[in-house]
């Protein structure tokens, strides 16, 4: 065994002498010309390699399930949505929906949310306020079940179990139901809470990361700086370049409907996720693939 380990050891070395009197020239040997030569085919191969990592950095599970499944219109069945729903880590490092989801009861289940079952799935919260289906058949994009797996809290790591209830929180309701008017109160309560450090639960101001209509500077394309910016709605540059209508993000007189209110005080699921894993994880796919093709049951 020994003398094995010592041959291969031997033949490593053999190979790394050999490679370097072939790439090193002899001492004053090298010319200006072969230096720059060498500096080419140095570069040349860095930048092969570099273009290589990005490839396969690029290839990611999530892309494995757009090539195998999405492109290729395969179905995904129930009986696999049923199996993510009630095993741990299924969307990200978390419990398994289950856990707290497994009943219309209010009383045994969080929200009254039963998915356990796909009629269950379908239904959706039975506890007020009810926010509207769970899924949308054909429609992943509309089903509350996609934007609570997806859709962080903010401020952006926030825990989950901030209160929903603080008087920020309350002044941006407020300010929404009543009409989402550019008035005082909106002023003096809301937009000056945009830019106050620790205004909604830590210490980042939501100004440090939305402060113009364009992305980049701002994330998402998100102005929280003035009412303008506000009620022109998400990645408004881009989509105005477009000829895009808005991506409103208040619904005057609805803030449960607003996402700038949602995002202020719903969760992304499963609880105490980390802000910082992908939302296009491969599962968080099917299932919108699930839906997409209508949410079938049988």
């Amino acid at each position: 065994m020994i003398n094995n380990i010592i041959s291969v050891i031997g033949a490593a070395a053999s190979m790394l002498i050999a490679y370097t009197l072939f790439t090193t020239p002899a001492l004053g040997a090298s010319t200006a010309e072969e230096n720059t030569e060498a500096t080419g085919v140095t570069e040349n191969s860095q930048g092969a390699n570099k273009t290589l990592e990005k490839i396969i950095r690029r290839s990611t599970p999530s892309d494995a399930v757009t090539r195998l499944v999405v492109e290729r219109n395969i179905p995904v069945t129930y009986d696999y949505i049923a199996t993510l729903l009630r095993i741990p880590n299924a969307f990200g490092e978390g419990a398994a929906c289950v856990v707290c989801h497994a009943s219309n009861d209010p009383d045994k289940a969080y929200r009254g949310l039963n998915l356990s079952t796909c009629e269950g799935v379908i239904r959706g919260a039975t506890e007020a306020p009810v926010r509207g289906p769970t899924v949308v058949p054909g429609d992943p994009e509309n089903s509350l079940i996609t934007r609570f797996l997806r859709n962080n809290r903010m401020p952006m790591g926030i825990p989950f179990d901030y209160p929903v209830d603080g008087k920020p929180i309350l002044a941006v309701k407020k300010w929404i139901d009543d009409g989402a008017k550019n008035d005082d109160f909106f002023r003096n309560e809301v937009l000056s809470q945009f830019s106050t450090r620790s205004a909604f639960g830590i210490f980042a101001a939501c100004t440090d990361c939305h402060m113009s209509s364009s992305e980049p500077p701002s994330f998402n394309g998100l102005n929280l700086t003035s009412y303008e910016g506000v009620m022109s709605g998400a990645h408004a540059a881009a989509r105005v370049q477009k000829g895009l209508p808005p991506h409103v993000v208040v619904v005057p007189g609805n803030a449960e409907s607003s996402p700038l209110y949602q995002r202020l005080t719903q969760n992304r699921m499963p609880a105490g996720i980390n802000p910082s894993e992908t939302r296009d994880h491969p599962n968080v796919r099917l299932l919108m693939r699930w839906i997409e093709q209508g949410a079938k049951c049988d």
